[in-house]
């Protein structure tokens, strides 16, 4: 393993141009901004608010370009000689990982899952281990920033659109899913920086780059260079989707269900930015203290709804899991693309639900208390199975069984643009059938997790901008976040969003691609680990 305690690194861009990437940032947001402004703002005047809304409409325009021209080179469709079917190459990248990590450790998804639980209760804990939380801290760290609207709201699209044979493959995908997450979780404590203080500075940014290095030294350039793209798009990844999403979908949902004026979209981003700020000043830490409690309470809610609505309607259970199955396979008429357009719409919801091979929750894993990097891999494959093939799951019963996925007006399931603006709609109106009182509290739910995305998001970024800028650099991540905090409700977001988007998905390309390079040296330390486990030799500490 290999530890920084005395030598600093020197930071990749220098600390001086940070404000200058920082303003860059800014003035990729000035369009819907002032989209914003405009929108508040009424004139009498209609020549001046003519001419101003031509102007912002060019800018805004110019925007949009952009995005489109980088979703075409990151997100190019590959025809894949099914019909008229086609896949963004990021989706088939995702797949592909999951699948050659599966099988490059021998199903170790399935070998070492009793043992995973064991760790994540504690049986393995040691407090003299270097690391800032436990391995259960750790888990709920990585999953407070993928259960949540995802969840509740992506598996009704995914149901709409795809029927049900789409949570087949979600589990299909979250399963090969498990395997991508434990390597690039092994790995972050593997080349994890610990410093002098005992704060830890890891994942795929700095894997890739010391990995590739001590691996292949002919090749550092390219580790440092998949190092630093992946940090520039998690910076992203963060003020967008990760940030400013959560809070402009929050209030809507607050809109809607509780009649929270617009006007009122200011005050809500200013009092979820002190909440926000409060803990993540607190570092990993607070965050995992917070997220330890807050992640396994939301989702005991969770589930607890959906499996009253499932005992209430027991006797329908077989037949809906049946539909599953059946649908997965042999898709109604109704539901368009075949089996293979319904096997790409779970597969999408699966990769976008659970971050699995993306490398996001590999930072978070970085800082969990133990000497044993592949011990925190094992950890970590349980993301996935509790955040899609679990919670997905719990979500799927429940629309089925209420048929909250069909439009009344039609009979049939909601049109694919209804059914995006419907997302989360859909699983409260599920939730209804307990009570008028209930979707009152999904809305709560959802805001938790919003919040709890949020803050280890605010995690993902920071350690980004660490290893670009420094420690210097934390400090105007940190400000620059909450900031967007307060923006999020406010703004117009779809181009930014769709950009957001961009960035996170683009993570995937260096991490896989490096993960490939380095899966040999995993290996043979995961044999060395399993076949210790097996022995004896690792034994429980309680």
């Amino acid at each position: 393993m290999l530890m920084f305690h005395t030598r600093k690194k020197t930071p990749l861009v220098p600390v001086a141009w940070a404000p200058f990437l920082m303003f860059a940032v800014l003035g990729l947001l000035a369009p819907t901004l002032a989209q914003a402004q405009d929108a508040s703002a009424p004139t009498t005047e209609k020549g001046a608010a003519a001419a101003t809304q031509t102007i912002q409409d060019r800018i805004n325009s110019g925007f949009e370009g952009i995005v489109n021209l980088l979703a075409g080179l990151l997100f190019y469709e590959v025809p894949l000689g099914f019909g008229n079917h086609s896949a963004p190459f990021i989706l088939l990248v995702l797949i592909f990982g999951g699948i050659f990590f599966t099988l490059r450790f021998g199903f170790i998804n399935l070998r070492l899952f009793r043992h995973s639980i064991d760790v994540i209760r504690g049986k393995y804990d040691r407090p003299e281990d270097e690391g800032e939380i436990t391995h259960f801290q750790a888990l709920t760290s990585a999953l407070s920033a993928t259960v949540g609207l995802g969840n509740i709201g992506g598996v009704a699209i995914a149901i709409a659109m795809g029927g049900p044979g789409a949570i087949f493959w979600m589990w299909v995908i979250a399963f090969f899913g498990m395997s991508a997450k434990f390597t690039s979780c092994s790995f972050a404590q593997l080349y994890r920086r610990v410093k002098p203080d005992g704060s830890v500075l890891g994942g795929p940014m700095v894997y890739l780059d010391e990995g590739i290095k001590e691996r292949y030294p002919d090749l550092a350039w390219l580790g440092k260079t998949l190092g630093i793209l992946f940090a520039l798009f998690t910076i992203m990844a963060s003020f967008g989707g990760g940030n400013m999403f959560q809070g402009n979908q929050t209030f809507k949902i607050l809109s809607t269900e509780f009649g929270v004026p617009r006007d009122y979209a200011w005050l809500f981003g200013v009092v979820v930015a002190a909440l926000v700020a409060v803990v993540i000043i607190g570092g990993i830490k607070r965050i995992g203290d917070v997220t330890s409690k807050m992640v396994p309470a939301m989702c005991a809610f969770f589930c607890t709804c959906c499996l009253l609505i499932i005992l209430k309607n027991i006797s329908q259970v077989p037949a809906m899991l049946g539909s599953i199955f059946l649908s997965a396979f042999q898709p109604d008429a109704v539901f368009s693309g075949g089996m293979v357009g319904v096997l790409l719409m779970g597969a999408k919801r699966a990769a976008f639900s659970n971050e699995a091979g993306l490398g996001s929750a590999a930072i978070a894993h970085a800082a969990a208390r133990t000497d044993e990097p592949v011990r925190e891999g094992v950890v970590a494959m349980i993301g996935p199975f509790i955040d899609t093939i679990l919670v997905c799951t719990m979500t799927a019963l429940t629309l089925l069984i209420t048929q909250s996925h069909i439009d009344p007006a039609t009979g049939a399931p909601f049109a694919e643009e209804l059914a995006k603006t419907k997302d989360v709609a859909m699983t409260a109106s599920a939730f209804a059938t307990l009570g008028d009182w209930v979707p009152y509290l999904l809305c709560i739910a959802v805001c938790v997790f919003a919040y709890s995305t949020m803050i280890s998001w605010s995690y993902y970024g920071e350690r980004a901008a660490e290893y670009l800028f420094g420690e210097r650099g934390i400090a105007p991540y940190r400000a620059l976040f909450v900031l967007f905090v307060v923006l999020g409700p406010i703004v117009s977001l779809e181009a930014v969003i769709g950009f957001s988007d961009m960035m996170l998905f683009s993570m995937a390309f260096p991490n896989i691609i490096g993960l490939i390079l380095l899966s040999g040296m995993l290996r043979t330390k995961a044999k060395d680990y399993v076949a210790r486990l097996q022995s004896g030799e690792i034994s429980k500490t309680q």
